[in-house]
C-alpha cells in the first residue's frame, strides 16, 4: 500500500454518514421505491441506522387508507432491507456497489404502531451472521425513539 492510500476500515469501525447520492451509488433502488433517505450511522460489519422521512407526498398514500394515511408494513420491511443493503456495501467495499440483495426469509415481523406522514422513521439494522453470500439481519424501526416495527430477515447478495 502506498503512503497516500488509506487502509480499508476494519470490522466494527464507525464510518461517516451516507447521503442520498452515496446511497444511490451503493444500491440499485430508485424513486418511487427508494425507501431510505440517509444513513446516519454505519459500523462496518456490525450495524447501520437509516432514516426515512415520511411525507404525505409518498405515492402509496393515495391508495393506502387515504382518509387516515398509514405507511404499508411491507414498505417498512423494505426500508429495513435497503438499510441492510447499505451495511452490506459498507462492509464489503466499493466492489459490492450495485449488487442486488434478494429477500430469502422474513421472520417475526411485528408492527407496533402506525407510521404516518410527518414521521421520521429511524431503521436500526444489525448483522446477525454471514455465510458466503447469505446474510441474516435483525431490525427495528423507530419513530420518536419508540419501536414501530421489528423483524429478522435473511438475504442473498448477487451480482446484477
Amino acid at each position: 500500500m502506498r503512503a497516500d492510500e488509506a487502509a480499508p476500515p476494519t470490522a466494527g469501525a464507525a464510518l461517516e454518514a451516507w447521503d442520498i447520492a452515496r446511497i444511490m451509488r451503493a444500491i440499485p433502488h430508485r424513486f418511487p421505491f427508494l425507501l431510505v433517505d440517509r444513513v446516519v450511522e454505519v459500523q462496518r460489519g456490525v450495524s447501520a441506522v437509516g432514516v426515512k422521512n415520511v411525507s404525505i407526498n409518498e405515492h402509496y398514500f393515495q391508495g393506502h387508507f387515504p382518509a387516515m394515511a398509514v405507511m404499508p408494513g411491507v414498505l417498512i420491511i423494505e426500508s429495513m432491507a435497503q438499510t441492510a443493503a447499505v451495511l452490506v456495501v459498507a462492509t464489503l467495499g466499493p466492489e459490492a456497489e450495485g449488487k442486488l440483495v434478494y429477500f430469502m426469509t422474513v421472520d417475526n415481523a411485528k408492527f407496533r404502531k402506525p407510521v404516518v406522514p410527518g414521521d421520521q422513521m429511524r431503521v436500526h439494522v444489525r448483522k446477525e451472521r454471514q455465510r458466503g453470500n447469505i446474510w441474516k439481519f435483525s431490525a427495528e424501526a423507530k419513530v420518536d425513539g419508540k419501536v414501530v416495527a421489528e423483524a429478522t430477515y435473511s438475504a442473498m447478495i448477487l451480482d446484477r
